[in-house]
């Protein structure tokens, strides 16, 4: 699914280039959106974003992969910098192999990790090779 499905308030259909989209998105337009690698694979869906509180920026994107009907699935937090909008399939990309992200730390519904704790969130950028900054 993509974003253009949940933009209820009309930001991101083209009014001569008026409004936000999509420089600015709603959260809430994101979430359910598939992500893929640069070889069109489907590497998950966004489930959640999850905001700094402290610095007002977005931190992770809770991505799910795997399962049937959320059943059996595996959670990844995946940081914000390792994802890029893809404007022209209306879709999420990331540049990693299937491979790598199956073998993601991850985490299930019942087991959220401390994702404020900064050794956890070291670890995590080091993964995807993103700056914890």
């Amino acid at each position: 699914m993509s974003y253009m499905n949940r933009d209820t308030l009309g930001m991101y259909s083209n009014k001569n280039h008026k409004g936000p989209g999509p420089e600015l998105m709603g959260a809430d337009t994101l979430i359910g959106d598939h992500v893929h690698n640069l070889k069109d694979e489907h590497l998950g869906e966004i489930k959640e974003i999850m905001l700094d509180m402290r610095s007002g920026k977005i931190a992770y994107v809770v991505m799910s992969s795997g399962g049937v009907l959320s059943i059996g699935e595996k959670l990844f937090a995946v940081p914000w910098q390792a994802l890029t909008l893809d404007t022209a399939n209306h879709q999420m990309r990331m540049n990693m192999d299937k491979a790598k992200i199956e073998a993601a730390p991850g985490f299930d519904t019942d087991s959220w990790p401390n994702m404020a704790d900064q050794s956890w969130a070291s670890q995590i950028h080091g993964y995807y090779g993103t700056s914890a900054t």
